[in-house]
């Protein structure tokens, strides 16, 4: 019986299909079952609808993120990019302002570099790149762009330790580059400032006032800039003014320092040398053959006594 039933509606659809291909009869009813059967279509791709659009999102997500990382390293090597650039600038600038200085020192300099602090709190000492195969000596000045730093205490074959001007051991002869007047400036331990020794309270001295060396005991040469009056108590039961100075150079930022070859001979000295020196360039002048007289030719007929001319 079901069978029988199957064939009838197998052959029902044939005859539909037929007709429906061959007069068009079945389009209105087409038309009806794709509106109703529209939502249902829609509901059964929702879910792949779905997958698909979490799986871009996500893809978008990682690439997002991805890209976001390789934003951040670009952004980081150029701020360190930058940063080199700023601290090349600097240099620059503190180099340009050395040889500026150096063009400015009469005497014979060259160029140093930090490369150590001493450790100790208490003392006031840095290690510089140049030593006794450079010529360094014991005693020998050291500057930076905008004064004196210190002076040579220990050379070794590449490299030297310096003590500051602000070291409590150091001290040097100075002089008020407004007025002349001389005087001691001490170390304090403490890198803002020095200290002005047996100052008398009627001095003449006051804020402001420049200090540079006075090249009194054959040390220091005489003239660099080397602090600045900052402070002068008068009146405060001591039997001498307190004076105290900033020093010009800039001695916890300074890289780059100068080591001066100064001429640390006396007058007497120099007059004697310069003496010898014309002595040696007499007595080679003195050795040379003398010049050959000039021979005078014997005068034309055509020519004049007016027009007579001595010929070597």
């Amino acid at each position: 019986m079901l069978g029988v039933r199957l064939l009838v509606l197998s052959v029902v659809c044939v005859v539909l299909m037929v007709v429906d291909a061959r007069f068009d009869t079945l389009k209105p009813v087409r038309s009806q079952m794709g509106l109703v059967l529209t939502p249902f279509y829609w509901l059964a791709d929702l879910p792949v609808r779905t997958w698909q659009r979490a799986t871009e999102q996500i893809s978008s997500s990682s690439s997002l993120v991805a890209e976001n990382e390789k934003l951040k390293a670009e952004a980081l090597l150029l701020q360190r990019r930058l940063q080199k650039l700023a601290m090349l600038t600097e240099q620059n600038v503190r180099l340009r302002e050395l040889l500026n200085s150096a063009a400015l020192v009469d005497d014979k300099v060259i160029v140093g570099e930090l490369i150590g602090l001493d450790p100790n709190p208490f003392t006031h000492r840095i290690l510089i790149d140049k030593g006794a195969q450079d010529g360094v000596f014991v005693g020998q000045p050291v500057l930076d762009a905008s004064g004196l730093m210190g002076q040579v205490v220990e050379v070794m074959p590449y490299a030297a330790r310096v003590l500051l001007l602000t070291d409590v051991t150091h001290s040097i002869p100075v002089q008020v580059n407004r007025n002349g007047l001389r005087a001691i400036a001490v170390g304090t331990g403490s890198p803002d400032y020095l200290e002005l020794r047996h100052v008398a309270e009627t001095a003449d001295i006051k804020e402001g006032d420049l200090l540079v060396s006075s090249g009194l005991g054959q040390r220091f040469p005489s003239g660099y800039p080397v602090a600045q009056v900052t402070e002068v108590v008068r009146g405060s039961g001591q039997p001498f003014s307190i004076v105290r100075a900033a020093p010009t150079a800039m001695l916890n930022r300074s890289r780059y320092l100068l080591l001066v070859f100064s001429d640390s001979r006396t007058p007497e000295e120099r007059a004697s040398d310069a003496a010898q020196a014309q002595a040696t360039a007499d007595r080679e002048a003195a050795a040379q053959p003398a010049p050959e007289a000039p021979v005078a030719e014997p005068e034309t007929p055509a020519a004049s006594p007016a027009s007579t001319e001595s010929r070597p």
